[in-house]
């Protein structure tokens, strides 16, 4: 990958969370944080 593409990458992702948040709130982002936690803490168990 190179260093173009993840700056492209990384300001759709920023972008996205930010038209999320100003259309939605923050709640559920608590919840996805929580969600995206367990599977990094269960994708590390079966590393």
């Amino acid at each position: 990958m190179t260093n173009s593409i993840a700056l492209v990458l990384a300001l759709l992702i920023i972008g996205a969370i930010t038209a999320d948040v100003m259309l939605y709130g923050t709640e559920h982002l608590i919840f996805l944080g929580k969600r995206f936690a367990e599977l990094l803490e269960w994708i590390a168990f079966w590393r």
